[in-house]
């Protein structure tokens, strides 16, 4: 039995999907009117990837401008999410599991506290994390190998819960630490990983083995 799960946030407890429009609409909205030259495909692309990949990431992988991007920055810095919001249904099997969880996700610190009150999952968490690549240099590793530290985990006392290979996922592969990903539409088929599932409540059950 585990003595504690991390997750992470966005299309993990909710689907990025359901809020995008609303979102991102002026941060769409300005992309259309700066990088139309890059073609449709190009801008089409770049808003699929911002649902599931830190701004400043996709900026750098479509090659914004300077300007382009700290426009941008400056647009995710101020915003809050305010509209309801909903969380996977299967997410209730993580919030009713007896077990210390903590959230750890990457964004700008005031939406993503904005996103945790709309979703109302404060209290489920022992600690919240926010890596913002704008105010600190720290990872997702850094912050899982400080929880581990601080409450005296080794890696296989904790499972972590990510929806990305590339993220969280290889950063607790990197501690040595066992990795669910939770894929409900099957993107990742190939990911290395400890689990892999496409219902949360696979989650519940193997942290409580």
């Amino acid at each position: 039995m585990k003595k504690a799960i991390i997750l992470d946030l966005d299309n993990t407890i909710y689907p990025v999907s359901s809020i995008a429009d609303h979102l991102f609409n002026e941060l769409f909205s300005f992309l259309d009117q700066h990088i139309a030259g890059e073609g449709i495909d190009h801008i089409n692309s770049a808003k699929e990837d911002l649902k599931r990949i830190p701004y400043q990431k996709v900026a750098d992988k479509y090659q914004f401008s300077e300007r382009v991007k700290n426009k941008g920055l400056e647009l995710l810095n101020n915003i809050e999410y305010k509209l309801p919001m909903q969380p996977f249904d299967d997410y209730r099997h993580i919030r009713e599991a007896n077990i210390t969880k903590f959230l750890v996700t990457t964004g700008f610190t005031k939406l993503q506290w904005s996103k945790v009150k709309m979703l109302d999952i404060e209290a489920d968490f022992e600690a919240i994390h926010i890596v913002d690549p704008e105010l600190s240099p720290l990872t997702k590793k850094d912050i899982f190998a400080g929880i581990l530290e601080q409450y005296n985990y080794k890696p296989e006392d904790v499972l972590i819960i990510g929806d990305d290979p590339e993220s969280e996922i290889k950063a607790a592969s990197d501690l040595g630490i066992d990795t669910f990903l939770y894929d409900p539409e099957n993107k990742h088929p190939d990911a290395k990983v400890t689990h892999h599932s496409q219902n949360l409540k696979d989650a519940a059950v193997i942290a409580n083995q």
